[in-house]
């Protein structure tokens, strides 16, 4: 069995077709025997096929949209950067408690955009808006870039990119760590994989390499009203703990609240954690824990 994504259907905007990578795609997919179709938005996609929430989100899962992206301005990413880098937009993972599902609602089809040189240029411009500060940029906040990497070739292009940049810096390598759930046994199950990776990077890491220059960063599940009602209608036989009166509720930074753990559960999670990156991970610098 495969593990390369290779969508079951692509749509594309005919403005990608004035990009290189545009057309290339397009060829490439047709060469490839899979369903093209033209779409006049890659913000509104129709013809997703599906009879139930649960078979639409798998099948949106499936879906490949190629496309422009026209807006001008960068969302925040507090607190793991200054700005997320839109390479991407969504993943072909069939994660319950994916966290998108807030913004991207029950069919969460992937999205890619050809025009990347100006995506860049506009990091570019952010950088030099901050000088002399560093400006820091996350490339996955809202997407897994890597399962499209090998058509578009996004990630290699924007490390290059950061590699000229001396004040701009793409997210470091490292771990997070998320979501972070409480349940019986949950510190005994999280030290084996803290110990667990430590293990797989000592085997995987290049020669020279150090902890050092290894990041950690910590997210505690967490939930919305509307995740909540999406995740139930495509997962109908959900087990994930969202009983909002077990949680305290907080605004986020895009303007909606969240149901988070309380704040003595929240505390004790933190000093775990911290314990066990300087158990696992002595060198490594631990970004945040929320």
């Amino acid at each position: 069995m495969s593990l390369e994504f290779i969508p079951t259907r692509v749509f594309y905007e005919p403005g990608a077709l004035d990009y290189p990578l545009g057309k290339t795609l397009v060829e490439r997919f047709k060469y490839m025997g899979i369903t093209m179709s033209p779409t006049t938005s890659h913000n509104r996609i129709t013809g997703i096929p599906g009879n139930t929430a649960t078979a639409q989100y798998r099948e949106a899962k499936r879906t490949l949209v190629i496309g422009v992206r026209r807006s001008k301005t960068f969302q925040s990413c507090k607190p793991s950067a200054h700005y997320q880098l839109p390479l991407v937009t969504s993943c072909p993972g069939m994660c319950e408690y994916c966290y998108l599902a807030t913004t991207l609602g029950k069919k969460p089809y992937v999205r890619i955009y050809v025009n990347l040189d100006e995506i860049l240029g506009i990091a570019s411009n952010l950088i030099k808006e901050r000088l002399p500060e560093m400006t820091q940029f996350e490339g996955a906040a809202t997407s897994d870039p890597i399962p499209v990497e090998r058509y578009t070739g996004a990630l290699k292009q924007t490390i290059e990119f950061f590699g000229r940049e001396p004040n701009g810096r793409f997210h470091p390598l490292g771990f997070i760590i998320a979501p972070i759930f409480r349940f019986e046994g949950w510190q005994e199950a999280y030290r084996q994989l803290m110990e667990r990776s430590a293990e797989e990077l000592v085997k995987r890491a290049p020669s020279g390499w150090s902890s050092e220059q290894l990041t950690l960063e910590f997210i505690s599940h967490r939930f919305t009203s509307k995740a909540k009602a999406t995740i139930l209608e495509v997962f109908p036989n959900s087990s994930l703990p969202m009983v909002e009166d077990e949680r305290k509720f907080k605004y986020g930074q895009f303007g909606y609240g969240k149901y988070i753990y309380q704040p003595e559960e929240m505390q004790e999670m933190k000093e775990f954690f911290q314990d066990q990156a300087k158990r696992y991970f002595p060198l490594a610098q631990v970004e945040y824990f929320i």
